[in-house]
């Protein structure tokens, strides 16, 4: 399985299939857009940077939003119902976490999560073996809740995304600020990274992904 980043919370998956989740038009935001091709789409919410479905080549299948189980090409995908602020909702909107399984590995993705969810929901993400979560605040949980967050899900590899990097026009807060309140080791990965469910670390990882 290859994992390759294409900046803010955008995430190429690829295996036996091409997923790419939350793609933005690079453009609005200042940065460089996605390069990829996909077979399916999957997008976390209704936001300009996230909903680009358009921005990425192929013929793909387009999952906007989509709170429940599905099928696609052999792989079973699951999204889980959470907030983009910490009122319910009521400010930002809804927000969906997706989580997969590709090569024996476990993948949650959590789209712009403003608030730590219910526990149903912990429950079917804790023990994943990756979590792409957004570390800038702002728009998304501050630094005291996606520790928290990681404490409960304990993750072997946390990847930080949507995170204020060079030329991004969002306001929002470097990696750094998140970086310094952690006490795992931090391996720069580059911009892509080929895995398998073997070479996961026995305890928990930051892997920085640079582009």
């Amino acid at each position: 399985m290859q994992i390759r980043w294409h900046g803010h919370s955008c995430f190429e998956i690829t295996n036996d299939i091409s997923i790419v989740i939350d793609p933005h038009d690079g453009r609005s935001l200042g940065i460089k857009p996605p390069s990829a091709t996909a077979d399916i789409v999957l997008m976390s919410h209704d936001h300009y940077d996230h909903n680009s479905y358009k921005s990425i080549r192929g013929e793909h299948k387009n999952v906007f939003a989509f709170a429940g189980e599905f099928d696609f090409k052999g792989v079973t995908f699951t999204g889980l119902p959470t907030d983009h602020d910490e009122f319910g909702g009521s400010k930002r909107g809804k927000n969906i976490m997706y989580t997969m399984n590709i090569d024996n590995v476990s993948i949650c993705h959590c789209g712009d999560l403003g608030n730590i969810p219910e526990e149903k929901v912990l429950n079917k993400v804790k023990g994943v073996d990756i979590l792409m979560i957004p570390v800038g605040e702002v728009y998304t949980m501050d630094i005291k809740n996606v520790i928290r967050f990681i404490d409960i899900v304990r993750p072997r590899v946390i990847i930080p995304m949507h995170y204020r990097t060079g030329g991004l026009s969002i306001p929002i807060n470097p990696v750094d600020n998140f970086l310094d309140h952690l006490n795992y080791d931090v391996e720069h990965v580059g911009n892509e990274i080929d895995l398998s469910a073997d070479e996961l670390p026995d305890g928990t990882e930051v892997w920085l992904f640079s582009r």
